[in-house]
């Protein structure tokens, strides 16, 4: 196992990128797929599509999935420390993070929140959850968005379904609290 930056390199203890392995029972291939069998295996290296480090000691600390990284100009956020910050609000029951488009930054964080009964935005608005993050959080990991939701979209097995997310935010909705506007 080792962790690799975007152009296939090896990176020291410390330095996250995205986790590769190498064993004799790593896959083939995918099935009828040559493209996404080249992009997973390199040199003979399984790319996990999973970010993390290594420490001194060799212990792999998990990140975040490649895919759900939000590149904020030259910063990499991930996602799931932003959503462990949300989650640890008292009124906010679960959160997602994704990376929407950015004229400027390339991408921005908006995060779709569901507020813990009986609060409802009006009793916790979004400008609360953004005082939040900014002790929480460096200044920008704080989203710029949010949206409220009732429920987020999830598979049987109760993981959130980041994809539904990510093509619902190409879709204008009015509901959605900008934190560049406030």
């Amino acid at each position: 196992m080792a962790i690799h930056d975007e152009e296939g390199h090896p990176l020291p203890p410390g330095k996250a990128g995205e986790i590769v392995k190498q064993s004799p029972t790593v896959m083939k291939g995918y099935y009828k797929n040559p493209e996404a069998t080249a992009k997973a295996l390199k040199n003979g290296w399984l790319y996990t599509g999973d970010l993390g480090y290594l420490d001194d000691d060799g212990y792999l600390y998990f990140v975040d999935r490649v895919k759900d990284m939000v590149r904020r100009g030259d910063e990499n956020i991930s996602s799931e420390e932003v959503e462990r910050v949300l989650n640890s609000h008292p009124a906010v029951a679960e959160s997602a993070v994704i990376a929407v488009p950015d004229e400027i930054r390339g991408e921005e964080v908006k995060a779709y929140i569901v507020l813990k009964p009986p609060a409802t935005p009006e009793i916790v608005p979004a400008e609360e959850i953004w005082n939040f993050c900014k002790i929480h959080l460096a200044a920008f990991k704080v989203p710029r968005y949010i949206e409220y939701r009732a429920e987020l979209p999830k598979t049987p097995s109760s993981k959130v379904q980041k994809n539904i997310l990510r093509d619902e935010s190409k879709k204008p909705r009015s509901q959605v609290f900008d934190h560049s506007r406030k």
